[in-house]
């Protein structure tokens, strides 16, 4: 047997997160387990070293080192940073210069993601928020301690009150939270550079703020939606793969999904093995609906999608949560003759389908991702190739070197993957 190992890198919706936290602390903080290859991450990284901070990483150990204590309010020439989460250094610059220029959020355009919540916690702790061309202007003396009650459950809107709470004078409630893993690992974060949390059942948080914050060491979660990735492409080309790092505790029910559609994966406390003999009696189809954790999460939806165009027979997926998620499969279908149908929250796969080679174009993170693994499937006979492949780079640390790992061959230029 030929196994391929492929070890999950720690997850691009924590550690983008702790980056900006990390922006409070009054003394260096030191991350593991980082992806420091990741594309969102090194965006953030320019912005922090424009504005004086000094931060390092070290891709042959994974680790990210970050000092924030010479930051300065400085007015950039170009404010053109396509990564979402730039409303979470917010605190920090306000901490250390009582004014925050930031870049408006970028990232994928999968239906109506607006940064309104952002600009009601900034608001409700007392700062002004200037909306300008190019840039958004947030400024306080001091943050202080309130209510925010959300009127729907956010994770952005959740980390962006955790970190203001932080540094806020008083204390901070938080009620209608949305308290992911990802969320968690930044409140372990945040315990870890002295702010007091309490966390009641999964949507109640309250912060006592401090004034002072250490420097602190601190282990990235694994990436529970890179875990699922790579046991579904497994499944899917017949790769016999053992993959390291998968975070059980944190997607338990998306595993039982797929052993209920006839993946009879192996597993330790640690890793999973996936070979010939996981899957006896072939992918059976299945029915699910994305939702909050502790389901599976809309970002997960297009790799079930797939697994269902192998599955013997009609398999559907609905998004409840983001239902405009639905761009990818557009390019998806030029790979495969009419096993897809779709409308905004509701999609059908029927398999068992055959890929085919194909051109295409990436849409939003995950859908890209979904597309170049539909290219791989479709072998190498003829060429595939995919446009503005960094979508699906924004999302996966190292995704190259894990690509050859597994043996295939591509070209990249402008952009374009050719496999």
């Amino acid at each position: 047997m030929n196994l391929k190992k492929i070890r999950v890198s720690g997850a691009k919706n924590s550690a983008t997160r702790l980056m900006a936290a990390s922006l409070i602390c009054d003394e260096k903080c030191t991350f593991y387990n980082f992806p420091t290859k990741l594309v969102d991450a090194n965006h953030k990284k320019r912005f922090i070293e424009k504005i004086n901070g000094e931060i390092g990483f070290n891709d042959e150990n994974e680790t990210a080192t970050i000092s924030s204590t010479d930051i300065k309010d400085r007015l950039l020439d170009d404010y053109n940073y396509p990564i979402r989460t730039t409303y979470l250094l917010v605190p920090g610059l306000l901490k250390k210069t009582g004014v925050a220029k930031i870049p408006y959020p970028g990232g994928c355009k999968i239906g109506n993601r607006g940064y309104d919540l952002h600009v009601m916690v900034w608001q409700d702790m007392g700062a002004s928020v200037v909306e300008k061309e190019n840039h958004i202007e947030v400024k306080a003396k001091e943050l202080i301690g309130a209510e925010i009650n959300f009127p729907i459950t956010t994770i952005g809107g959740t980390e962006t009150a955790l970190i203001c709470g932080s540094i806020a004078k008083g204390s901070t409630t938080i009620k209608n939270a949305y308290i992911s893993p990802e969320v968690f690992d930044l409140i372990k974060f945040l315990r870890s550079i002295g702010v007091d949390i309490e966390v009641v059942g999964n949507s109640f948080i309250r912060v006592q703020g401090k004034k002072y914050h250490r420097g602190t060491s601190h282990k990235v979660l694994p990436d529970r939606i890179e875990a699922i990735t790579w046991m579904i492409f497994a499944a899917l080309s017949g790769t016999s793969m053992l993959i390291e790092d998968v975070p059980f505790d944190e997607m338990q029910i998306p595993l039982t999904h797929l052993q209920e559609a006839g993946i009879d994966y192996f597993s330790n406390q640690n890793s999973v093995m996936i070979t010939d003999e996981s899957i006896p009696n072939g992918i059976q189809p299945f029915e699910l609906a994305t939702g909050t954790h502790p389901g599976i999460i809309s970002d997960m939806q297009p790799f079930y999608v797939l697994l269902g165009l192998k599955a013997n027979g009609v398999s559907r997926v609905y998004d409840y949560r983001y239902p405009e998620r639905v761009t990818y499969l557009e390019e998806l279908s030029k790979f495969i003759n009419g096993n897809l149908k779709w409308e905004e929250g509701a999609i059908q796969a029927t398999g068992v389908a055959n890929f085919n080679p194909a051109e295409a174009n990436s849409t939003d993170l995950r859908g890209s991702m979904a597309v170049l693994m539909a290219a791989l499937l479709a072998g190498n006979e003829e060429k595939s190739k995919i446009h503005n492949i960094h979508m699906a780079m924004r999302g996966y640390n190292n995704l190259e070197d894990k690509l050859k790992t597994l043996g295939y061959s591509f070209h990249i230029e402008d952009n374009t993957i050719t496999i």
